[in-house]
């Protein structure tokens, strides 16, 4: 059984991070955050990986080589000149998960769910798809998904925060489909799976599974979560800071709660506190930084048009400095 990994994505809400690199070759504790996905879909056993790629993706074709220190061999398929929406990748990539049953995950999640047990519901079940749901108890903008009877019966708007009745379900990102889905996804589509596949499914009184899960499940999808997440994941570790490589930081510098990418320099008595330090950043003597991811300003002046879901930043001498206060 193949998996596919979803690694197209243009990281808008991640700007200026994903300015020379995808969403999902951003580093998280060490290596890229696609390689903990893969590794992730190794340990249940899944070999064969398909991985999407359309915008920067050498950068992601860098941080996962063929896949094998991640213990996968893994499949590119690339889509070009636009990205293709989910229903668009899995019929780009039609031909190499067209003869079984498949798994889907999103390149943007830390996740611990069992795919075991995701597998077997799926199987006793006997639907054409299963998806993976979480009670979305902090009531995110997650759309909401409704269920009945363990059956996907539609999905609905983000839910009212203020709403105290019943938790509401939201998709995890992570499914699993029969070869039979491709009978609803047309040939050349541009579009997500749920209006292509999933709606049309369910109003055909096909069977659509929901698997529901109380498993850990990050999402990292802008700045803060990024941050908030990565430090998260240190459980409780003295080292309250994650460094890359060559970093060159003065024994009179003060970090906490920081990640600091690769080759960065942090000078003389300067202080960084919850905060992203891309690559190449030079922190100068005495300055002081919270609540802020910094990259290059070289980097900005050639990305072309800042996106418009990122947060705008100011440019500070050779640096950008964006705040997510």
């Amino acid at each position: 059984m193949k998996a596919m990994i979803l690694a197209a994505g243009f990281g808008t809400r991640l700007f200026p991070l994903t300015i020379d690199r995808t969403k999902p070759a951003i580093p998280f504790l060490g290596k890229p955050l696609v390689g903990y996905v893969a590794e992730y879909v190794a340990k249940f056993g899944f070999e064969e990986v398909v991985v999407n790629l359309h915008h920067q993706p050498e950068s992601v074709k860098k941080a996962l080589g063929d896949g094998s220190d991640f213990g996968v061999k893994i499949h590119y398929t690339y889509e070009e000149p636009r990205i293709l929406g989910t229903s668009g990748a899995l019929d780009n990539a039609r031909h190499l998960l067209e003869n079984d049953t498949f798994l889907i995950v999103n390149g943007k999640i830390i996740t611990d769910i069992d795919l075991n047990a995701v597998l077997e519901t799926h199987k006793k079940s006997g639907a054409l798809a299963t998806m993976v749901l979480k009670p979305n108890t902090n009531r995110e903008k997650f759309s909401q998904v409704f269920v009945e009877d363990g059956l996907v019966t539609g999905f609905g708007d983000f839910p009212n925060p203020d709403n105290a009745e019943k938790l509401p379900y939201m998709f995890t990102g992570i499914h699993i489909l029969e070869p039979r889905v491709f009978d609803y996804i047309p040939r050349g589509v541009y579009s997500d799976i749920v209006p292509t596949f999933y709606n049309p499914a369910i109003k055909k009184g096909e069977k659509i599974a929901a698997h529901i899960t109380e498993g850990k499940w990050y999402e990292l999808s802008t700045i803060p979560r990024y941050l908030d997440i990565s430090l998260k994941m240190l459980n409780g570790s003295k080292t309250r800071n994650i460094i890359g490589k060559n970093a060159n930081i003065s024994e009179s510098a003060e970090l906490n709660d920081s990640i600091i990418w690769d080759n960065v320099e942090i000078s003389d008595n300067a202080k960084v506190n919850r905060s992203i330090i891309g690559d190449n950043v030079k922190i100068n003597d005495n300055e002081s930084y919270e609540d802020v991811a910094i990259v290059s300003a070289e980097m900005i002046k050639h990305a072309g048009q800042i996106p418009e879901k990122a947060i705008k930043g100011v440019f500070s001498g050779d640096n950008y400095i964006v705040s997510l206060k």
